[in-house]
């Protein structure tokens, strides 16, 4: 499911003048009452966990950072990259959270993870010079690039943030709670960048019905129901056989992207998502092994 984001969103731009900050305020609009609803069904359960108010300001600020900017970032690039290279580059997280909690937290790299990350990186390199090949418009392509690499590094920021958290305030309560941080930051966000149109801020952006089918498919298809299926299938068959499980989603991307979206492909960049999802599972595997917590066996990606 998280696989469809980008082609949700590709659509979006497709059939619709909408800009960034509005499809993504629409997306939170969508998911914002179901996230408040798991919020209020644990605390109704008593299955809220009483941590620090540190911690919850954690949890506020890391999701922050992962659900708005991330999501940010990876809205506008998707508006001038492929949606097959922004899931390869996406992908590449778990390799990223690595290198960080060697820079934050002094954790070792072992010899196999860095042949890990170098195969990552060799599939990236491979997967970008594919599509390089492909395009009239190379400076559109650089730019919606760095913006997909910094989805992904804060992506990975709020990875590394959420490993500490998750144990002190539980998974469920964790994704709600972040969720509804981010989407707080997302509004705050459209009414800043919207603020001499009093138009687009009393009234909703005006969608085809397609489009708004589109955006709804968006919230609940690529982000609602995946975030628990997520936290749900962890706790039954761990994190090691759902890394397994989750590392098709490149590949099921790239397929819906030609199928879907018309979008070409070359045998750089099949070679090259086969090249970075056997450099994840690689980390995702030594993570797996390590009792050291600093080692999350990371999941899937949001959106």
């Amino acid at each position: 499911m998280f696989s469809t984001k980008a082609i949700w969103i590709k659509l979006c731009f497709k059939t619709s003048t909408i800009d960034a900050s509005s499809l993504l305020m629409l997306r939170m609009l969508f998911s914002l009452p179901f996230y408040a609803a798991a919020m209020w069904f644990f605390f109704q359960q008593q299955q809220i966990k009483k941590a620090s108010r540190s911690t919850y300001i954690g949890a506020c600020l890391v999701g922050i950072l992962g659900y708005y900017m991330s999501s940010l970032f990876d809205f506008i690039g998707l508006q001038y990259v492929s949606a097959s290279i922004e899931r390869i580059i996406l992908f590449i997280y778990p390799t990223l959270a690595v290198l960080l909690n060697l820079v934050l937290f002094k954790v070792a790299i072992s010899k196999r993870q860095w042949l890990a990350i170098f195969i990552t990186y060799i599939g990236i390199g491979l997967a970008y010079w594919g599509e390089w090949n492909q395009i009239p418009d190379t400076q559109s392509f650089v730019f919606g690039t760095w913006m997909i690499l910094l989805c992904a590094i804060t992506y990975a920021f709020y990875l590394v943030g959420s490993g500490k958290l998750i144990p002190k305030i539980g998974a469920p309560q964790f994704t709600s709670l972040s969720m509804l941080a981010a989407s707080l930051g997302i509004f705050v966000h459209y009414l800043v960048v919207h603020a001499n149109d009093a138009t687009s801020v009393i009234q909703l952006p005006i969608l085809h019905s397609s489009s708004l089918l589109y955006v709804i498919a968006l919230a609940l298809i690529a982000t609602v129901i995946p975030s628990f299926l997520i936290s749900g299938g962890m706790k039954r068959i761990g994190s090691n056989d759902l890394a397994i499980i989750t590392s098709i989603g490149p590949v099921s991307t790239l397929f819906q992207a030609r199928w879907i979206l018309g979008e070409p492909f070359s045998w750089e960049q099949i070679m090259g998502t086969l090249l970075v999802i056997v450099g994840v599972l690689l980390v995702k595997k030594v993570g797996a092994t390590k009792t050291n917590p600093d080692y999350p066996n990371y999941p899937s990606p949001k959106g």
